[in-house]
């Protein structure tokens, strides 16, 4: 592939994401109201880069970790499992001990759960998907059902937050769509994908996106826009796509394989994993500097890869977290504050959800900055047992964080959350609503790029405004 992504950059009218009209409450269970199409007149050039800028608002940047965490994973049996985790210290041990209580287990769908989220930066919202083509919203913190967004016509694929203001989901009717989560109106249908999608990632800064599908391309859509900007032909079906936590890489999963890429659609390495893949995502080590790719398999493993973004130097697995039964079907992974006693002010809990009903924790900390000549094997430090369901995916939401406005420990009163929220909304709003293009730095290739402008095939690329 050529080394240089072109994008075409904006030259005519700018599209502007026009605010959709208000949903009632009671239109949050039916259809969204339908509005006009978007012009989509213009060709457009985006700039994508390997060091991508990361702008992130100053309340997410200084948000103080969680002190426990929430895990939520669905099954086969239409179940939804709601866990809260905790850290504790002993002092006579100096050892950190982890438990997991059951909070709910309930049916929540007609069919089988395919995709759960949880909202960043507080984990006040969860949504799930199924395979009944509805996303259901809840509110975590008062575990009540929020309603059902029914605007998909297929099942549910994938589920991601890209900020706590707003839901993208994908679906196997061929589109993307973005929530906004105030009044969980639709704000864009993006459309170009012929058949399923598989996969959807957001760029760290939350500009760009990138999907995969039956139709064997990877496209990438500015959601600043909420339009279809640029796309590729992988020649197979890929079904997975990832970012790298700073946005520098991405890889794409096929089967048993995973291309690791850079932004510019570079292949860096293509890793063979000794059995079939069903989940991968990178994390920030804890010690040492850069990400690890975890790669969940039918072997019963989450293996842990080493990247390096030097082509001669290929990826090798550091370590193994073990103690499943059967195959690894979903990966989570959530920075949590530590109690002050253990000497520690943080690490990165990393969660699985198996086909053997068993979800596990295991802290990330135990892996060194400094990989030896042998694989490292990693226990969990926690474990649930739901008997024998079939699990099929699995989130991590924030839990009770040590704020600086709170009363002998308690969480600020209601009013000042719901002030707090607005005041999120509002900046998420006014992020996602700009004209400005998905722009995260670099220059555009040459006419002969891999990736193709979306604008020449606008039929493949029809972006509706519902």
């Amino acid at each position: 592939m050529p080394k240089h992504a072109s994008v075409k950059a904006p030259v005519a009218k700018k599209a502007r994401i026009e605010p959709p009209q208000k949903l009632s409450a009671s239109r949050v269970k039916g259809s969204p109201v339908p509005q006009k199409k978007p012009s989509l007149k213009g060709k457009e050039k985006e700039k994508v880069s390997s060091a991508p800028r990361k702008r992130k608002s100053a309340a997410e940047t200084e948000a103080p970790l969680p002190k426990t965490f929430k895990v939520v994973a669905g099954s086969y049996e239409k179940l939804l499992y709601g866990l809260e985790g905790s850290v504790s210290y002993d002092a006579e041990t100096t050892a950190l001990s982890f438990d997991l209580k059951p909070v709910f287990i309930f049916p929540a769908h007609v069919s089988c759960i395919k995709a759960v989220a949880a909202s960043p930066h507080g984990g006040k919202w969860l949504a799930t998907g199924s395979a009944d083509e509805i996303v259901k919203v809840w509110d975590l913190r008062r575990r009540k059902e929020i309603g059902g967004l029914m605007h998909h016509e297929g099942s549910i694929t994938h589920l991601v937050f890209p900020s706590r203001s707003h839901l993208l989901s994908a679906s196997e009717d061929g589109t993307l769509c973005l929530f906004r989560a105030r009044d969980w109106a639709v704000l864009r249908a993006l459309r170009g994908h012929k058949g399923r999608v598989n996969s959807v990632a957001v760029h760290p800064t939350g500009k760009v996106a990138l999907s995969v599908g039956k139709d064997r391309t990877l496209r990438m859509w500015d959601l600043m826009r909420g339009k279809g900007c640029a796309s590729t032909k992988l020649g197979k079906e890929a079904e997975l796509v990832r970012w790298s936590s700073d946005g520098s890489l991405f890889v794409v999963q096929v089967a048993s394989t995973i291309d690791v890429y850079t932004t510019d659609m570079n292949l860096i390495h293509t890793i063979t994993h000794p059995s079939r893949l069903q989940d991968v995502k990178f994390c920030a080590r804890v010690n040492g500097a850069g990400d690890v790719l975890l790669a969940g398999a039918e072997d019963k493993k989450l293996s842990v890869y080493e990247l390096s973004t030097d082509p001669e130097k290929p990826p090798r697995i550091i370590a193994e977290m073990t103690g499943h039964a059967n195959r690894v079907k979903a990966i989570a992974t959530l920075p949590i504050a530590l109690p002050p006693a253990s000497g520690r002010a943080s690490t990165t809990v990393v969660c699985t959800a198996s086909s053997d009903g068993k979800i596990h924790v295991y802290d990330l900390a135990a892996l060194p900055a400094q990989a030896g000549s042998t694989v490292l094997e990693m226990t969990p430090v926690a474990e649930y047992d739901s008997k024998g369901t079939r699990l099929t995916c699995v989130t991590l939401a924030d839990g009770d964080v040590e704020e600086s406005g709170a009363v002998n420990g308690k969480r600020k009163r209601a009013a000042d959350e719901e002030d707090d929220e607005e005041e999120d909304e509002g900046e998420g709003a006014e992020e996602w609503g700009g004209v400005g293009g998905a722009d995260v730095g670099g220059e555009a290739g040459d006419d002969d790029s891999a990736w193709e402008d979306e604008e020449e095939a606008e039929e493949e690329a029809e972006v509706e405004s519902d």
